[in-house]
């Protein structure tokens, strides 16, 4: 299945046609997928509900199209090589044929569990192949999977199978992460010990930990010892739910995001082949987590759809020390690399002296993804990974999106430092001003939204249809509005600011600051709080909180500093622990009672003297000593 636009004329045209046929041009892309049953209508949508729907009527299952349509030419292709986090360790691979016959039986495993079509399970596992044998066989039996990244806390991991109504979790005893082996058991028995709809828990042996196992607990390996290698994929609607992802908002609770079956599978083969120009006999690796929307789309989905061999690497780049990353590119003659501004800052201020040592010859497409990537990372990248041969596809997307909605399109797309590029064939984005009207000047920054849904597009919050609607359609009529501030410049590339909203951008993963205000707040000292984000060298932005502890200031802050970040790693995980805790006696509030951020965030920015009109603020000496003591 060639889905690649082969140059920039082709994509000029693809995108002509996009915009002004967008039923007929998305018709030919999915006709290339394999349906049980072809879709009666294309698109119906309108955003003020929100309501869209893509190929209704039709019938499917993913993993046909991700499995079975390559099993006559692809079942001895490598689908995955599995690299360990101990390079001294031999790796793995598993076969298109391979994988499918482990999907099947633990497909059939689960439905002995009782688990069906229209469950929500929850998975909360390492980066190990069994993790993506576990997310195929939910699809395949309809079940809807709700992954949570393995570094959130027990109470974030409650909270969420709560959330979902979960009735089985999938985990393993542990995982190896650098030096260490962190348990995973113990997270899950605590956190299922607060939640009623779980009937089972399913344990991979990861680390041979030896746990003891409760009377919910059954061993993945017995789960699918005795089962068939053949189990019959369950039919789905195009819009039946596929799975639900958490992503945290500018309020405490975190939104399970939907996305549906076969908008969903058309649009991620469709990015992935073109955005990384994938060609057969290609490696490509994505370093992402599976428990982020990048992890989904483009390890699991968008790859498997493409017939594609890709890499999974279980450690992190820095272990055993900062050459990890392109070892591996050497090892596996990665053509295609997909990875975060962090961990390239963070691998540039190890040196040259970790890259020198490795051929990086085969690499042909190099990507960034979760931020902006900053001009000096970008030209390190460009420079030292990609020797001035490789584009770099600086990709703009989110996990409402479902795929990659603007980026540079392998080599055929013109490249700019610290502009994303050009939007995808399908994705109509605009710059909104503060009253909603469309801007066409060049270089005017705006509000980004899109005017045209795509085939991925997120169809609600779950359980929630009225909080995707305030969240994402409610700002500006009859518009998708994304949260970032972008800028077009005169060639009709775009530059995306960031964030607008009060949401913090870390290492490419979005916390609420309501959110780490709440855990915060749990603390036995703190009587309230107000998180900022600010400008970070290695993880784009940082958390800064600002901290009212109960009887004033003290002598023992630092104590109490442990405490506060302690309780952050309990509610949510280390993940989102604060960089930076300043205690203060109050907060700068207006007379009604409203926190005035933007003086604490140009505090966390490093600014002493320029803080605009303060004359609304109830207690403006409240600012002098909080800069006082700034850290």
């Amino acid at each position: 299945m060639n889905l690649r636009i082969s140059s920039f004329d082709e994509y000029k045209t693809a995108y002509e046609k996009s915009t002004h046929e967008p039923e007929a041009f998305w018709e030919e892309i999915a006709d290339t997928f394999t349906w049980q049953t072809k879709w009666k209508n294309t698109l119906s949508w309108e955003f003020n509900t929100p309501n869209v729907k893509w190929f209704e009527g039709g019938k499917l299952n993913i993993t046909e199209n991700l499995l079975d349509r390559h099993l006559p030419e692809r079942a001895d292709q490598v689908a995955f090589h599995w690299e360990p986090n101990n390079p001294n360790e031999a790796g793995k691979q598993i076969t298109y044929g391979e994988l499918h016959e482990e999907v099947c039986k633990l497909s059939n495993g689960l439905k002995e569990l009782g688990v069906g079509k229209g469950d929500r399970v929850c998975i909360y596992m390492p980066m190990v192949i069994e993790s993506v044998v576990v997310i195929l066989a939910c699809a395949r039996i309809g079940a809807i999977h709700s992954i949570v990244f393995a570094g959130f806390s027990s109470q974030a991991l409650a909270d969420r199978i709560n959330d979902a109504e979960a009735k089985l979790v999938l985990t393993a005893d542990g995982l190896n992460r650098g030096g260490k082996k962190v348990d995973l058991k113990t997270m899950v028995d605590e956190a299922i010990s607060k939640c009623p709809s779980v009937q089972h828990v399913v344990v991979l042996d990861c680390i041979n930990s030896n746990p003891t196992l409760n009377e919910k607990d059954i061993w993945y390996h017995e789960l699918i010892s005795n089962q068939s290698e053949f189990c019959i994929a369950e039919e789905m609607d195009s819009e039946d739910l596929l799975f639900i992802l958490y992503t945290s908002g500018s309020t405490g609770k975190p939104k399970g995001v939907v996305h549906t079956c076969g908008g969903y599978m058309v649009y991620t083969a469709y990015s992935f082949q073109n955005v990384f120009q994938y060609q057969e006999g290609d490696v490509f690796w994505c370093t992402a987590d599976i428990g982020w929307i990048t992890g989904h789309s483009y390890i699991v989905y968008g790859p498997l759809l493409s017939g594609a061999t890709s890499v999974i690497f279980e450690g992190i780049p820095t272990f055993p020390d900062p050459g990890r990353f392109w070892q591996v590119c050497e090892k596996y003659k990665v053509n295609q690399f997909y990875t975060a501004p962090t961990a390239i800052r963070s691998l540039m201020g190890a040196g040259l002296e970790y890259v020198q040592p490795y051929d990086l010859s085969k690499l042909k497409v190099i990507g960034s993804v979760g931020e902006p990537i900053n001009e000096e990372a970008w030209q390190w990248y460009y420079k030292n990974i990609g020797n001035e041969k490789c584009p770099v596809v600086d990709t703009w997307w989110q996990t409402e999106t479902g795929g990659i909605m603007i980026s540079g399109l392998g080599d055929l797309s013109p490249m700019n430092p610290t502009h994303a590029g050009y939007p995808l064939p399908g994705i109509q984005p605009v710059l909104l001003d503060n009253e909603g009207n469309e801007i066409g000047d060049n270089e005017v920054e705006g509000y980004l939204c899109m005017k045209f849904p795509w085939p991925s597009i997120l169809r609600t919050t779950y359980g929630d249809h009225e909080r995707c609607k305030n969240v994402y359609f409610s700002n500006y009529d009859g518009y998708y509005f994304t949260g970032d501030g972008a800028k077009r410049d005169k060639n009709g590339m775009y530059r995306i600011i960031g964030r607008v909203d009060d949401v913090i951008n870390v290492s490419g993963h979005r916390f609420g600051t309501a959110e780490i205000e709440d855990a915060i707040n749990t603390n036995e000292y703190a009587i309230e709080s107000a998180v900022v984000g600010y400008p970070h060298d290695i993880k784009g932005q940082g958390i800064y909180a600002f901290v009212v502890v109960d009887g004033g200031l003290k002598d023992d802050d630092e104590a109490i500093i442990e405490s506060i970040s302690v309780s952050v790693s309990q509610m949510i995980g280390k993940i989102a622990k604060p960089d930076k805790i300043q205690l203060v006696s109050g907060l700068p509030k207006t007379r009604s009672g409203k926190i005035m951020r933007r003086i604490l965030r140009k505090i966390a920015e490093g600014e002493r003297t320029n803080f605009g009109d303060t004359s609304t603020l109830l207690d403006p000496s409240v600012v002098e000593e909080i800069i006082d003591r700034a850290l």
